[in-house]
C-alpha cells in the first residue's frame, strides 16, 4: 500500500520565469522578499534542500540535501490557481483564462442580475478587503450585491451574511458559475463572505470556490478510475470541481489543513493525499504582509518534523506551489509569474537535484508513477 502526500505551499514561489516581464511580473521573487524578515525561519526545509533549489540565493547552503529538489517553469499560460493546480495534476493549458481589468461586459452583469435577481455594485477589479470596505455600508443598505475581479480569472461575489446568508450566496455563486462558460469562463466564481459594521467589516472563513470543470484529463481522473484513493484537503475539491475526488475536507486557515493533514497520514489508504495551504496567497501575498507571510512559513517549517516522522516506508511527501505572490512586490498585490519548488521525501527515495523542469506536470508523473501507473504523455517523473 503506497500513499503520496502532496502539499501544495499555495503562492510560494521562486523567483520570477524567463517570461515574467509578459505578465508585468519582471523582478517578483516571493522567497527572496519574505527573508528579509525576522520572522523567516526554516531549519527543516533547509535540511530537505529548499537553499540549494536552482536560482535561490537566500540563506547560506548548508549540508547535503535530504530529498530530490528542483525548481519548476510553469508551461501553462497564467499564473492563477486554477492552471497551476491543473498543471500540477498533469493538465496544461495552451490559453489562458480570460481576465476582466474594465470588469465585466455589461451584458454578463445583466444576465447574472435577471438570474439572481438581485442588483451588483462594483463591478471593477478590487482588493478583497478593500472593496468591502468601500462598498460595504451602500451593500447593507441597498441589499446589492458586491461583485469584483482582479488580475486573476475570477468573479468574485461578497456580501454581508446578515443582509445575504451564507447559503443564499452559493445559491448565487452557483448561477454565476452556469452563467460563465465558453468566451467567458472564468477560472473560478468565488463566494466572499464578511460580518462586521461600517469601518469594521472582515471576511469570514466561509469563503467557498466553484471552479471551471478541467477541460481535459488529470492524474486525478486516473488515479479515482484506477481505484485509488484520492483525499483532498483544503480548497482542492473546488479547484477541480470534485472530479476525481473520493474524499474531501474544507478548512479554516493553514492550522487547521496541517492538523487535517495529520489525521490523513495516520488513515490507512492507496493512493493521494493532496493539501493546500491558502493563508500564504490569501491572508499574506494579496496583502503585501512580508512578516506574516514569513511566519506563516515558520509554522509550516515547524511541523514538518511531525509530518515526516509519520511517513511509512512506501511513502513520500512532495512539497510544492502553484505560483508565486510576492508580498514585497510593491508594482501590485496580485499573483506573480515565478518558478516554484519542488521537494521529494520518503524513507525509499534517493535525494538528488534535478536542476530545472519545463513543467508542474512533472509532478503528475511523479506521483503516478510512485503509485505504479503510467505518466501522462509530455510529463516525466522526478523519481
Amino acid at each position: 500500500m503506497k500513499r503520496v502526500f502532496l502539499v501544495v505551499l499555495d503562492s510560494f514561489g521562486i523567483g520570477e520565469l524567463p517570461d515574467a516581464a509578459e505578465y508585468g511580473d519582471a523582478t517578483a521573487n516571493t522567497i527572496a522578499s519574505v527573508s528579509k524578515s525576522a520572522f523567516f525561519d526554516m531549519p527543516n526545509m533547509a535540511k530537505l534542500g529548499l537553499f540549494h533549489i536552482d536560482g535561490v540565493t537566500v540563506c547560506k547552503e548548508t549540508g547535503t540535501p535530504e530529498a530530490v529538489i528542483c525548481r519548476m517553469k510553469e508551461a501553462s499560460k497564467g499564473k492563477d490557481t486554477t492552471i497551476g493546480h491543473w498543471e500540477i495534476a498533469g493538465l496544461i493549458s495552451k490559453q489562458p483564462l480570460p481576465v476582466y481589468p474594465e470588469g465585466f461586459p455589461r451584458e454578463v452583469i445583466e444576465e447574472f442580475e435577471a438570474r439572481t435577481g438581485c442588483k451588483t455594485l462594483c463591478n471593477k477589479p478590487y482588493s478583497g478587503t478593500k472593496v468591502i470596505a468601500d462598498y460595504g455600508d451602500e451593500h447593507m443598505k441597498s441589499g446589492a450585491l458586491i461583485v469584483y475581479t482582479s488580475a486573476d480569472s475570477v468573479f468574485q461575489i461578497a456580501a454581508h451574511e446578515d443582509i445575504v446568508p451564507v447559503e443564499k450566496l452559493y445559491e448565487y455563486c452557483h448561477i454565476a458559475r452556469e452563467l460563465l462558460q465558453g468566451e467567458h469562463g472564468v477560472g473560478r466564481v468565488i463566494a466572499r463572505p464578511f460580518i462586521g459594521e461600517k469601518g469594521n467589516f472582515t471576511r469570514t472563513s466561509r469563503r467557498h470556490d466553484y471552479s471551471l470543470t478541467p477541460p481535459g484529463t488529470t492524474m486525478l481522473d486516473i488515479l479515482k478510475e484506477k481505484g485509488y484513493d484520492v483525499l483532498s484537503v483544503g480548497k482542492i475539491n473546488d479547484i477541480f470541481a470534485g472530479r476525481g475526488i473520493t474524499d474531501y475536507v474544507y478548512t479554516t486557515c493553514n492550522a487547521d489543513g496541517m492538523d487535517k493533514m495529520s489525521e490523513r497520514m495516520d488513515r490507512e489508504f492507496n493512493g493521494l493525499c493532496f493539501v493546500n495551504l491558502v493563508d500564504f496567497d490569501m491572508l499574506y501575498g494579496h496583502r503585501n504582509d512580508v512578516d506574516g507571510y514569513a511566519k506563516a512559513l515558520a509554522e509550516f517549517d515547524a511541523r514538518l518534523p511531525e509530518f515526516l516522522g509519520k511517513l511509512k516506508e512506501e511513502d513520500i511527501l512532495i512539497i510544492t506551489a502553484d505560483h508565486g505572490c510576492d508580498p514585497g512586490y510593491t508594482v501590485s498585490t496580485d499573483h506573480t509569474r515565478e518558478h516554484t519548488p519542488v521537494l521529494i521525501y520518503g524513507p525509499a527515495v534517493n535525494p538528488g537535484n534535478l536542476g530545472t523542469r519545463d513543467t508542474f506536470a512533472d509532478i503528475s508523473a511523479t506521483v503516478l508513477e510512485w503509485l505504479g501507473e503510467k505518466p501522462m504523455p509530455g510529463t516525466k517523473s522526478l523519481l
